[in-house]
């Protein structure tokens, strides 16, 4: 009801401001715009009167024409490449200009909290990365358009899933167990980020075609008015937005197409003959020996397919009767590269940003709608075909589908609960049914009130919403050899999201010319809510003629939380050489008791125009700017919204009640913390941005220090004091620390021939400091990385003094020729006894790189870009569990593969906790090869138009013995196997 009420208030208003009228006296001013080093027209240059977002493009030719109020004194032109230039037109009819080129200008606006600013006036450490730098290629999810081009944040891809999603971390991680995920804004709405259900990444809900920029919020200084949920950084999204002028349009289409380029290194057929036969020679036993097939399978080669994706995009941009507008319409479908995988997307975006009552009102509407479908296939059947016995055929004379199958004598399935402990990994794709369908809009209103017998003083409000719903149903066919027992499942799903949002915001910008300053204040206040709505569904299973269903005791959740706001900053820059910025936020969060419900988040930073103090008159160095800031920033994500409170939580599924043909479940009590609070995270940092030679050579310099208190950690507590074994409370500090270094240069620019180069590179280092409420130096850590095989096996530690999640192992004793002796470690502290764990190496990488160059000639361009990580390692979980003999003949009598590392150590049994299986996981991945051809006009109605071809994931060198070093969990654990495809995309873009 809230949201249609809403809906409809958002309605009224933009009708009421789009039906105001006012006239002014305007005139109308032409010319040309040309390149400052060769005199030729530029076309595509933005034109706008100063103050104002109305404005026009230049023509194919450089020509422009644009109509402006008579009180307009100044024009402002800005072409991405280029300095952005302000010409006075006062008494002027026209005006040309020579635009000189760039590769960063100082002018350029960089989008920030709650504002925008010129980016040679920034404090803080924000990166900016626009359209023209996004990675190139098939990009289906937003996030990914950033790899490799930000110093300091990683985005690692899950796997070759179509629609799948990323990990992302700015700085490394700030927290424990609550969320390192960054903060997520999207034209001004903060969004929740941790998904639905039916949606494996509500960042493809995001068309990639529709996004203008994404600036990257490093420090606290810049976060710190996003408060509560700022500790990992954040990302501003701002998609593209309507100009004035004429209507164009531009339509692009691309296809693409994914191979499969590497996949577990497994044994084939006859080496598993050979291995079975040795076996059954030296034992006398020939058991498994008599299970033996006779053919050559590559099961990974069965389930694995091309994966062919088609994307198109149309957009309409321009004015209609002085109403700028942009919209947009999308649709993408995609396969994944394992069978029965399948993604489909369809957007639409709707931008409109008039002006009235003399440019003294702004509204910006920002519209955006989707829905994705997807086929999720059963992931299972990658770690099956991995490790299936290749000596069998694919088909066989049975019941279950007519696929081979593993069965004892009298046709049953060999395994556990009446079902197979070996399915064939074709049947469990082609015989589970996984779709989901999720809807989202994403919409808010923008009014930007000037006052008029008060210019220096805007009002904005702003009215927003995130909606979000996911359904689908996860059926599992009686023919599957999984449910031999159960004969079949069938369950439905639905959850919906609610996020709504209203800011107030009054703006002061005031320009001091007695004292030469300028100074800007922002005050401020912000209310969101969120809501989600759970529908709890039967679950029916089938036993013979039986069905069973598990009817849930309540049919709804409805878990709900709000944030209430208040936020101030100012801003004050003297004699345009001295920076500062000062802000806070206040914070209450309903996830915490009254007591503890408000938090407080400062910052402060300072910058030094170097230049303008001593090189004012060189005319080498172009930018020398020193920052310094400092800032707190909360945490609150990663905990129940009621963890503060005592309740009760129902059962999980195989904790029910029967009563007659039902099962219900228990509700119990679950544990709580009345005194949990905010997780806070102190930052300081201190930078330098240089360039020299106009831009020819530029970059940066940051060093930074991040300490986290009261971590929000879920802790095992002494059994009988609370409702649970264990408990979400706030302990312990963690330190993070780092350098990121960044580097753009034009090595060559002349009228024909340019070449864009440029890298980042990041040092990180994470620590442990504290882990008890009272500093208790024998403490020794929580287990953690619970590991795939045996029973309760952990292969990681969080403990004092080291990064998290550092490896806990044995240490591997070797024979003269380097090869690991089954069983054997090294007694470390020599009491005897060779049982000893020790703390050895860490997931986390030391060193981020980032690798881009943009080749230009005439009608041409080429691009290539890398990213790497190094000092980051793995535990090769595959091999450590499949690399044995005992992996291969599995006691419940019938035959597995193995990992090839079996022909390196001959184990014969597993040895999950051998520092062996720790492995370097450095790498260096070629991530894209990009070429296009500028067609120019292709028809006399004006249509121009532009080739594209790029290839995706080129190579990778490492020396990572699995399948791939790049690993998304935090713990380091490599059990994920899904390979990441090669992508080869072509595509055309036509404007008209």
């Amino acid at each position: 009801m809230c949201c249609k009420k809403l809906l409809r208030a958002m309605a009224l208003l933009a009708m009421l401001f789009f039906s105001l009228f006012s006239y002014s006296q305007n005139k109308v001013v032409s010319g040309k715009v040309t390149d400052s080093r060769d005199g030729s027209g530029l076309a595509g240059v933005s034109v706008s009167p100063k103050g104002g977002t109305t404005g026009t493009q230049t023509g194919p030719d450089g020509s422009y024409q644009i109509s402006v109020a008579s009180s307009v004194t100044t024009l402002v032109f800005s072409s991405v490449g280029y300095g952005t230039q302000e010409i006075n037109i006062t008494g002027k009819t026209s005006a040309g200009v020579s635009m000189v080129a760039s590769t960063t200008s100082l002018g350029e606006i960089v989008v920030i909290a709650y504002g925008t600013r010129r980016k040679g006036d920034l404090t803080g450490s924000v990166t900016s990365v626009s359209a023209k730098d996004f990675q190139k290629g098939n990009i289906n999810s937003s996030e990914q358009l950033l790899v490799g081009k930000v110093a300091g944040l990683q985005v690692t891809t899950g796997g070759g899933a179509a629609g799948g999603g990323s990990t992302i971390r700015i700085r490394g991680g700030a927290s424990l167990n609550a969320s390192n995920d960054p903060l997520i804004v999207i034209d001004g709405v903060p969004v929740e980020g941790n998904g639905i259900p039916g949606s494996a990444n509500l960042l493809n809900t995001i068309n990639p075609n529709d996004i203008e920029s994404i600036s990257v919020l490093k420090d606290a200084s810049a976060t710190a008015l996003y408060g509560s949920r700022a500790s990992n950084g954040v990302l501003i999204i701002t998609t593209k937005k309507g100009k004035g002028g004429k209507v164009t349009f531009n339509y692009n289409t691309m296809l693409s197409l994914g191979v499969i380029t590497d996949k577990v290194d497994v044994l084939n057929g006859d080496q598993i003959r050979k291995i079975i036969t040795d076996n059954a020679a030296a034992t006398g036993n020939n058991t498994f020996k008599n299970l033996l097939g006779s053919a050559n399978t590559d099961w990974q080669e069965q389930i694995y397919q091309e994966a062919f994706g088609f994307d198109n995009n149309v957009s309409a941009a321009g004015a209609i009767k002085n109403i700028p507008f942009r919209a947009s319409l999308g649709y993408l479908t995609q396969d994944g590269i394992l069978k029965t995988n399948h993604f489909n997307r369809l957007s639409g975006a709707l931008n409109l940003s008039p002006k009235f009552l003399n440019d003294h009102l702004s509204v910006n509407v920002n519209l955006k709608g989707v829905q994705t479908k997807n086929t999720f296939a059963n992931e299972g059947a990658v770690g099956a075909a991995a490790s299936f016995d290749p000596s069998q055929a694919i088909h066989s004379g049975n019941k279950y589908g007519g696929y081979f199958e593993w069965l004892d004598a009298n046709g049953k399935p060999i395994g556990t609960n009446g079902g197979s402990s070996q399915p064939n990994p074709i049947s469990l794709l082609e015989f589970r049914d996984n779709k989901s369908k999720v809807n989202r809009f994403i919409g808010n209103m923008q009014l930007d009130y000037k006052l008029h017998f008060f210019p220096d003083l805007h009002v904005l409000l702003n009215f927003g919403m995130d909606k979000t719903k996911g359904s689908g149903n996860d059926n599992i066919d009686s023919i599957l050899v999984t449910n031999a027992n159960t004969k079949g499942q069938f369950s439905y799903y639905e959850q919906s999201k609610s996020n709504l949002l209203f800011d107030a915001q009054l703006f002061y910008s005031k320009d001091v010319k007695s004292i030469k300053s300028k100074i800007d204040v922002l005050v401020g206040h912000s209310y969101q809510d969120f809501y989600t709505d759970v529908k709890n569904f039967p679950k029916f299973t089938q036993d013979g003629d039986t069905i069973n269903a598990t009817i849930p005791t309540f049919p709804t959740d409805k878990p709900q939380n709000r944030l209430e706001s208040y936020i101030g900053r100012i801003n004050f820059t003297h004699n345009d050489k001295y920076l500062l910025t000062a802000s806070l936020r206040r914070d209450a969060s309903s996830r915490f008791s009254k007591d503890n419900r408000v938090g407080y988040f400062p910052a402060v930073a300072v910058a030094w125009k170097l230049k303008e103090e001593f090189f004012k008159a060189s005319d080498k160095i172009t930018d020398l700017k020193l920052r310094l800031g400092w800032g707190q920033t909360g945490q609150q994500d990663g905990i129940d919204n009621y963890a503060y409170l005592p309740r009760y939580s129902p059962s999980y599924d195989n904790a029910q009640y029967q009563f007659g043909d039902a099962y219900y479940h228990f509700y119990r009590p679950a544990p709580y913390d009345k005194n949990v609070k905010w997780e806070t995270t102190t930052t300081s940092n201190i930078g330098i941005d240089f360039a020299f030679l106009n831009n020819r050579i530029s970059g940066s310099v940051d060093g930074y220090f991040k300490k986290t208190k009261d971590l929000l950690a879920t802790v095992d507590v002494a059994p009988g004091s609370n409702f649970n074994i264990s408990l979400t409370t706030n302990v312990g500090n963690i330190e993070n620390k780092g350098v990121e270094f960044v580097l753009n240069t034009v090595p060559v620019r002349n009228k024909d021939l340019s070449w864009d180069f440029g890298f980042n590179v990041t040092y990180n280092e994470t620590k442990v400091t504290n882990l008890t409420k009272r500093n208790d130096p024998n403490f020794p850590g929580f287990d953690v990385g619970g590991i795939s095989g045996g029973t309760g096996n952990y292969i990681g530690k969080i403990t004092v003094g080291y990064a998290p999640y550092s490896f806990y192992v044995k240490k591997q004793v070797y024979d003269k020729d380097g090869k690991p002796i089954d069983g054997l470690f090294e007694d470390i502290d020599r009491n005897g006894v060779a049982n000893d764990q020790y703390l050895y190496k860490k997931p986390a990488p030391d060193v981020l790189l980032g690798i881009n160059s943009q080749v230009a000639y005439k009608k041409w361009n080429f691009g290539v870009a890398f990213h790497g990580m190094f000092g980051n390692y793995l535990y090769n979980n595959y091999a450590a569990g499949n690399g044995v003999l005992n992996a291969i003949k599995d006691p419940q009598t019938f035959i597995r593969n193995a990992s090839a590392d079996y022909l390196v150590t001959g184990f014969n049994n597993q040895q999950y906790i051998s520092d062996y299986y720790i492995q370097n996981a450095s790498f260096l991945r070629w991530d894209n090869i990009n070429i296009g051809y500028n067609l120019g006009n292709i028809s006399h109605s004006g249509i121009k138009a532009r080739l594209n071809a790029s290839v995706q994931n080129v190579a990778v060198f490492t020396k990572y013995k699995g399948l791939d070093p790049e690993n998304s969990r935090a713990d380091g654990i490599d059990n994920n196997i899904y390979p990441r495809p090669r992508i080869f995309s072509l595509g055309i873009n036509l404007d008209f």
